[in-house]
């Protein structure tokens, strides 16, 4: 009987060691999964970390060029404002200037005007196109049929004109011949040379009898290559044989203002 008890008490012993031993391995395998997953753990958050401080870094980096781009806008903006400012000034000033050119043409047109007003107007005529004051004098004032010596009347006129001229500061002069498209005879070969030989006689009376500046004034001949009528008639061809007298503003203010 004895024996048997202590067959039953070590029976349970062994079996008791046998579940704790089974036990103690299966709380090993659980704390060693934990230890996995806290290493994992630990690994997700060290690269978390990492990628915090490359966004915060990268954060830091937008923020910077947003402050560069904010800057550059606003010196941007400042200098556009500036640059909007100046070409505003420059246009009233190119306004002013040509307001002004506007006023001394049309002061000069009266001028003229009032100079040759003893002048008839199928003599000679006095007008402003495009920025310039045209004096325009028709050959009866001025030639005989043919001719490039001027009549004593038409030197009445240019002493005229060369008053005027004389007291006008910044005036460019060019004389134009002009003729009709009847070829001319005599001792002219055509009517381009008949024209230039006309402009070239009242540039010298200009300049040599009544003094106006040479270095202000210009001769050329047009020929019957501008008409201003129909050649096809007796008064058109009269009105195209005629002298122009082109009187233009000195121009360099304005082209210095165009240049800036």
């Amino acid at each position: 009987m004895k024996k048997y008890i202590l067959f039953i008490l070590s029976s349970v012993l062994v079996i008791s060691s046998c579940v704790s031993k089974k036990k103690f391995r299966k709380e090993q395998q659980r704390v060693a999964n934990l230890q996995t997953d806290s290493s994992s753990t630990h690994s997700y958050l060290s690269d978390c970390n990492t990628k915090v401080t490359g966004l915060e870094k990268e954060k830091a980096e937008i923020q910077k060029e947003l402050a560069n781009l904010s800057f550059s806008s606003a010196t941007a903006i400042q200098n556009s404002k500036m640059t909007i400012a100046e070409q505003s000034k420059r246009l009233q000033d190119l306004q002013t200037l040509i307001q002004s050119q506007k006023d001394i043409m049309n002061k000069l047109k009266k001028t003229m005007a009032d100079a040759l007003i003893n002048f008839k107007p199928d003599e000679l005529s006095v007008s402003v196109k495009d920025g310039k004051l045209y004096v325009s004098l028709q050959e009866k004032l001025l030639f005989k049929s043919g001719s490039a010596v001027v009549d004593p009347k038409g030197k009445e006129a240019l002493q005229s004109l060369a008053t005027v001229l004389n007291a006008t500061q910044n005036i460019g002069v060019v004389i134009e011949g002009h003729t009709d498209n009847v070829p001319i005879r005599g001792k002219y070969e055509d009517n381009w040379s008949l024209s230039t030989e006309r402009a070239t006689a009242i540039v010298r009376i200009l300049t040599l009898d009544y003094k106006v500046d040479a270095q202000s004034v210009a001769a050329t001949g047009r020929g019957e290559f501008y008409p201003v009528a129909d050649n096809a008639t007796t008064e058109g061809k009269a009105k195209n044989r005629r002298i122009e007298i082109i009187l233009s503003p000195n121009l360099s203010e304005l082209f210095k203002l165009l240049n800036q």
